[in-house]
């Protein structure tokens, strides 16, 4: 479904001009929110045994074998602009959240695609009470905007103004200024898709901002190293920010859920070629502690 179109069009019928819905689509993603207990067409599972090819390994860091966390089924999903996901197929997420919230290997979390066709099977635990609850979980849209979007010095819906870098304090004014229709079109984007009830997870948006942190500092030593370009101490932060801005469009969420009773939150962000190509095992894990 043409989402932008959509979008498009419910905004010109408010009589809201061309021009700044255009600005404000750029900004504009749309995730999956996987849940249970809509009654919708089943996407996927949460828990309980995952199926896998015939003669794979149970996804494991050495002989440490690594929980599985839920299955979507690509052709399930609504495709989303922007978001290329494989057509078919599954992908199959698996977290020991404990063992990588502390590593920086990624080496405790894995993805696996399997294609549609491949002679699968329901895996055996690797030893008893491994595994979770096993429920369905059925897709609903929703609409995602970055974390600085439409802040300002009067109304921090999203971060507290102070919280904001200088640069993203700017790139709000500049919103501000060249989309003066910015309230109504985020409502519009949020009324359009809302999400329903309580996700277990989210397929897609915008990337965890910590993962961008690292990769844009670690992009910019890399250009330090090669001789490409020389950042005095005193501006690396702005120069962090800047990259971060730009790396948005390359990366984004291919994954974001709960674990552990809530207390840890995963993550898997992935590059859009990569996404493109199914190159899953490209994506880089993150587990954080929310407490």
């Amino acid at each position: 479904m043409d989402h932008q179109g959509q979008f498009r069009r419910a905004a010109l019928e408010l009589g809201i001009p061309d021009d700044e819905i255009s600005r404000f689509s750029r900004h504009l993603r749309l995730s999956i929110g996987l849940g249970g207990g809509s009654g919708g067409a089943p996407v996927g599972q949460f828990g309980g045994l995952p199926r896998l090819p015939v003669g794979m390994n149970w996804p494991s860091a050495g002989d440490s074998p690594l929980p599985f966390i839920f299955s979507v089924d690509c052709g399930a999903l609504p495709r989303t602009d922007g978001f290329d996901l494989p057509t078919d197929g599954t992908l199959l997420f698996f977290l020991d959240h404990e063992k990588d919230y502390p590593d920086e290997t990624g080496k405790y979390a894995r993805v696996v695609y399997v294609q549609d066709g491949t002679n699968t099977a329901v895996a055996e635990s690797p030893h008893s009470g491994f595994t979770g609850e096993q429920y369905d979980v059925s897709a609903t849209l929703l609409a995602e905007l970055p974390p600085w979007f439409g802040t300002d010095e009067e109304e921090d819906e999203d971060e507290d103004w102070d919280d904001l870098s200088p640069f993203r304090q700017q790139l709000a004014r500049d919103l501000e200024r060249d989309v003066p229709h910015l309230d109504e079109l985020r409502a519009l984007a949020h009324d359009l898709w809302p999400g329903e009830g309580l996700a277990s997870a989210r397929i897609g948006g915008y990337a965890d901002d910590e993962v961008i942190t690292s990769i844009a500092e670690q992009t910019l030593a890399g250009l330090e190293k090669a001789g490409e370009i020389v950042v005095p101490m005193a501006k690396w932060s702005s120069h962090v920010e800047k990259e971060k801005h730009r790396l948005t469009s390359e990366w984004m969420s291919l994954a974001r859920f709960p674990v552990a009773d809530e207390y840890y939150y995963g993550s898997f962000t992935i590059r859009r070629d990569d996404l493109a190509a199914a190159r899953v095992d490209k994506a880089l894990p993150l587990t954080r502690f929310s407490e």
